[in-house]
């Protein structure tokens, strides 16, 4: 068994957890996401399906054309291929798992 302890885990300048399965033996890589109010990654894509989990806060998912809302409990997925965002639109700090069906993140920012 391996366990991460998240203060082992190197977080970005912007509290985000980075984990990449290939890294630990397994075929799942996710983000750990806690951004602040108006952040959120550049628009995207990748080959896989990518399934957010929001933990906490509000934020606004751009997929393709379509854009939609999520919060606390909220899971959304993106198609493979298609671009994608999610930016925290609440006044509080944003939660959100990221999870990346591949041992390896495979991204491509357009």
């Amino acid at each position: 068994m391996i366990s991460i302890r998240r203060h082992e885990e190197g977080a970005s300048a912007g509290r985000t957890v980075r984990f990449e399965g290939r890294d630990y033996g397994s075929q799942v890589s996710l983000f750990v996401v806690d951004a602040d109010p108006g952040r959120g990654p550049a628009l995207h894509v990748h080959p896989y399906a990518e399934t957010w989990i929001v933990r906490r806060g509000d934020a606004e998912f751009t997929v393709g054309e379509e854009k939609t809302r999520g919060s606390a409990g909220d899971i959304l997925v993106a198609p493979a291929n298609i671009p994608h965002r999610f930016e925290n639109v609440g006044p509080d700090r944003l939660e959100v798992i990221c999870v990346h069906p591949s041992e390896t993140f495979q991204q491509i920012f357009v």
